[in-house]
């Protein structure tokens, strides 16, 4: 017999999110505004400090999006992606009738390589095309290395959207994921480390973009006795119930934070020493939410690959997920420009998301890591 089904990252309630939602019922609050919707915003700008303006949005994704219609993206721009990344990271550029550019990994961080995005944009420029903008991603929670990153940003007058959508409550050199950049996008998926069961957020600079992002997100509604519209608007603002929930998340994000980060440490005490095995390790300035604990798997030390053991974990009922397919290798983005550094290649291939919720038992980690050992059976 089966045991119950061990999630790779389900949602975690924290105890105070029906009360919020239950306030929004009584003062019949139920469209996207709303005082959670404000507070949600507020609780996130005291989370990420520096000065920041958040609005409340239905999906990380719109975040991107908006993020792309405040910098003026268009119809011939290029703008350059993180390869190593789930796709909603660039599908908004396609929205925008922009043209992607990929940028591969580097080792430490498995982040956008700024060394290969330095290659990128001085080739770029020298067929005459100026990159209206970067996303970088931190992706699994770990920090991409920022400084080396708007470094290169700033010398050629680009700027960056900060993806972090899998590292609220990470920190770069003691700076939130999602406050350095010239733009931040937050998730809060089913699966992120706190949900709003679906939505997302824009972390702006200034007051004004903030507000900017809201009227776009209403439809773009001029402030007019009737119904009137200057500019194309879109239906992305967060419901107040949502919000609710979010607050209710925001209670216990730092928690979460902590239990998924002993989750790692006890996949690296049991697994760090196996042969054939590798965690990645946060380098130095770098703090990770470790929203997904990975390893990557030497085939030829360990004994098994990653699709074996992937295959194992289904017989045990256990959830798990390679590591992200490359943009520059899926279909859909092939015929794009891609700088390579053949990291993120060698991560997909060899690489798998272990259950990392911070919901789950100790059982359910030795659960994990049994399977791993246990290559005979």
């Amino acid at each position: 017999m089966k045991h119950p089904k061990i999630w790779l990252s389900s949602p975690h309630m924290g105890g105070r999110e029906q009360d919020f939602v239950n306030k929004a019922f009584e003062n019949n609050w139920v469209a996207p505004l709303g005082e959670n919707v404000d507070g949600f915003e507020s609780d996130l700008e005291t989370f990420l400090g520096g000065n920041v303006h958040v609005a409340a949005l239905s999906s990380g994704t719109a975040a991107l999006h908006l993020a792309l219609v405040l910098l003026g993206v268009k119809t011939g721009d290029e703008v350059i992606c993180q390869s190593f990344t789930f796709s909603a990271s660039a599908n908004p550029i396609l929205y925008q009738g922009a043209t992607p550019v990929f940028i591969d990994s580097e080792k430490d961080s498995w982040n956008m390589c700024p060394t290969a995005l330095r290659h990128c944009i001085i080739d770029r420029l020298s067929n005459g095309i100026k990159p209206k903008a970067i996303i970088v991603v931190h992706l699994y929670g770990m920090p991409a290395d920022m400084d080396a990153i708007m470094a290169v940003a700033q010398e050629f007058d680009i700027k960056v959207i900060e993806d972090a959508a899998e590292a609220l409550g990470s920190r770069y050199k003691d700076r939130a994921c999602g406050s350095i950049g010239d733009f931040g996008v937050l998730s809060f998926n089913g699966n992120k480390i706190i949900t709003t069961s679906g939505g997302g957020a824009l972390v702006c600079k200034t007051p004004e973009l903030k507000q900017k992002t809201i009227f776009l997100s209403n439809q773009s509604r001029d402030p007019a006795p009737h119904y009137q519209h200057s500019e194309i608007g879109y239906n992305y603002r967060m419901s107040n119930i949502c919000a609710g929930i979010g607050r209710g998340q925001m209670e216990v994000l730092n928690t979460r934070v902590l239990k998924r980060r002993e989750n790692f440490e006890i996949y690296k005490t049991e697994l760090g020493a196996c042969p054939g095995l590798k965690l990645q390790e946060e380098p130095s300035g770098y703090f990770s939410n470790r929203w997904l604990s990975c390893i990557v798997i030497d085939a030829e030390i360990f004994g098994r690959d990653r699709e074996q053991i992937r295959l194992k974990f289904e017989e045990q009922n256990i959830d798990s997920r390679p590591l992200w397919k490359p943009l520059h290798l899926q279909p859909i983005f092939a015929p794009y420009s891609s700088y390579i550094t053949g990291v993120s290649g060698h991560l997909f291939n060899h690489g798998l998301c272990l259950p990392s919720g911070s919901n789950l038992e100790i059982s359910d980690l030795k659960t994990v890591i049994e399977t791993i050992k246990n290559k005979y059976n």
